[in-house]
């Protein structure tokens, strides 16, 4: 089954993130994760909610702990729901990279780079372009992404701040 945006119905639009624990633990990610989020903000719709995902017993009481920890002294309770990792549906194409989709020049040159739509996606230096249109990131990162000064140029203009 490969559902689309309309026929979703009750869901949570989410991020998957694959990583080597020998590399980087999931405690990390969730520091990272609460560095930039606040985990007692208050969600419009369940298709915004807040949520952390884990697949074990071990990254449940990570997820709690690191979630409690970051709330420890807040007036408001956490809001930030810790479940069980079910089934990630990609979004379909037309979702992914919407900030670097209307990029035009910039996108162009990274989809000759990855001209497969799944590698398109997938791609690190795909991802720091859109996250860096999003207002993520230093224009210094923008150098590493192999891009002509037209297309950085692009981006830098484009910046959401």
């Amino acid at each position: 089954m490969s559902p689309t945006y309309r026929d979703l119905g009750d869901h949570t639009e989410a991020i998957q993130i694959d990583f080597d624990p020998s590399v980087l633990r999931y405690e990390d990610l969730l520091a990272i994760f609460l560095e930039g989020h606040d985990p007692c903000g208050s969600a419009w719709s369940r298709q915004y909610r807040s949520a952390v995902f884990y697949q074990d017993d071990e990254q449940r009481a990570a997820a709690r702990t690191a979630i409690d920890e970051a709330t420890r002294g807040s007036v408001k309770p956490a809001t930030t729901a810790v479940e069980p990792a079910g089934v990630f549906t990609r979004a379909e194409d037309y979702h992914q990279k919407y900030y670097l989709r209307r990029a035009k020049k910039a996108a162009g040159e990274l989809e000759a780079i990855y001209p497969e739509t799944r590698d398109f996606v997938d791609s690190t230096a795909v991802a720091r372009a859109n996250g860096f249109l999003g207002g993520h990131g230093e224009a210094r990162d923008l150098e590493c992404l192999g891009l002509s000064q037209e297309a950085a140029d692009e981006l830098a203009r484009r910046l959401r701040r």
